[in-house]
């Protein structure tokens, strides 16, 4: 297997017993939003509301789905620095104990959306901001 492209913190650990317990049939929808969003630095990817929604459904703390959120997108963002495939990345996270039916989730967000997502970021990455010069 390639080097760890997510390495085992306290956070990481914490996050992935908080993964680990969030309902499997939900969780391909929150995976879905945040991959969709990831290349939106400025932007948060819920609102306050929504998040509040997403506390109850997952039987959540404010504070443990931030880590969860924080998690799932730092795995993505790993996911698109390091370019990986989709089998790769579902190794890499059952190797930090997540649960083979969430590392397959996130294979298959990464498999549907992983190389448009790489290619926005290759846009932001690229694209000049615009200048404006005050004389």
């Amino acid at each position: 297997m390639a080097a760890a492209v997510v390495p085992e913190t306290d956070s990481i650990r914490r996050a992935v017993l908080l993964l680990n317990a969030v309902d499997p049939g939900r969780f391909p929808r929150l995976l879905s939003r945040l991959l969709q969003r990831l290349h939106l630095k400025a932007e948060t990817s819920f609102s306050e509301e929504e998040e509040e929604k997403l506390q109850i459904a997952f039987s959540l703390e404010k504070q443990d789905l931030h880590l969860v959120l924080e998690a799932i997108s730092f795995i993505l963002e790993q996911a698109v620095y390091h370019n990986l495939k989709p089998a790769s990345l579902q190794q890499q996270l059952q190797s930090i104990h997540l649960d083979q039916d969430k590392a397959e989730a996130f294979a298959s967000a990464w498999a549907a959306a992983g190389q448009e997502t790489i290619e926005k970021f290759r846009q932001r990455v690229l694209t000049p901001q615009k200048v404006i010069f005050m004389f």
